[in-house]
């Protein structure tokens, strides 16, 4: 199969699972059950584009910060799929045709990324979603890496956690793609279409290893926080 067979395969599967979905969400909603679906959705997207799913560690649900690594979009169905959680993602997200009422759907916490006059009002918006006992994700080095190199974690946005809602915990998350990396990760100045057509047109599986390393109270400042994460993270990709 050619490349273009396979995206178009692909995106054909992934049009059927999202109609599906958005289907069996209404139906939940129409009897006001709590919908799995969004969270289902996101875990079957990452199984479409080729993942085979690998988790270590107990993935906490409630009450949590998951802090991870960063390497693709695909880190976000993995994530989903794996526990349900909500992800603090770049406002411009918002306006984007479908998928930014997508990521609606999944309780998705938009902020205004290298806007430091208005850091504040970011950190009030993830207290917010914080005090609903939700499991959140951030990715806080801002950007994606290249799979080799762990960068900087930056601790503005954990502020929200000074101090933290009680009993709330900081679980940091490595995520790798072995051997695929170098065909997954999404770096430079690559336009978003030209990498997710690149990772829908990629023959195979690959294994996408998701490590929940062991939580910790916040109970340091911001930077500490970031720095214990990060520590964690890199200590367990060795």
């Amino acid at each position: 199969m050619t490349g273009a067979l396979r995206m178009g395969a692909r995106l054909a599967m992934l049009v059927v699972t999202l109609l599906l979905a958005l289907a069996l969400h209404g139906l939940w909603r129409l009897v006001r059950a709590p919908s799995p679906w969004p969270r289902l959705f996101l875990g079957s997207v990452a199984r479409i584009v080729g993942a085979r799913v690998r988790v270590i560690g107990r993935p906490l649900r409630r009450d949590v910060v998951l802090l991870a690594n960063h390497l693709s979009w695909i880190d976000i169905p993995l994530l989903a799929g794996a526990n349900g959680t909500a992800f603090v993602a770049k406002s411009e997200l918002r306006d984007v045709p479908l998928i930014g009422w997508l990521c609606t759907l999944n309780r998705t916490i938009f902020v205004a990324r290298g806007d430091r006059m208005n850091v504040a009002a970011q950190v009030a918006s993830l207290r917010e979603a914080l005090a609903q006992a939700w499991s959140v994700a951030i990715f806080p080095e801002g950007t994606t890496g290249d799979g080799t190199t762990l960068l900087p974690f930056k601790a503005a946005l954990l502020g929200a956690l000074d101090p933290a809602p009680a009993g709330l915990m900081i679980q940091p998350v490595g995520i790798d793609y072995g051997t695929a990396t170098p065909e997954l990760a999404w770096v430079g100045d690559e336009p978003g279409v030209d990498h997710a057509r690149r990772v829908l047109a990629r023959p195979g599986h690959f294994t996408a290893t998701l490590h929940f390393l062991e939580p910790f109270a916040p109970n340091g400042n911001r930077k500490a926080i970031a720095a214990e994460a990060r520590a964690r993270i890199a200590a367990a990709a060795r």
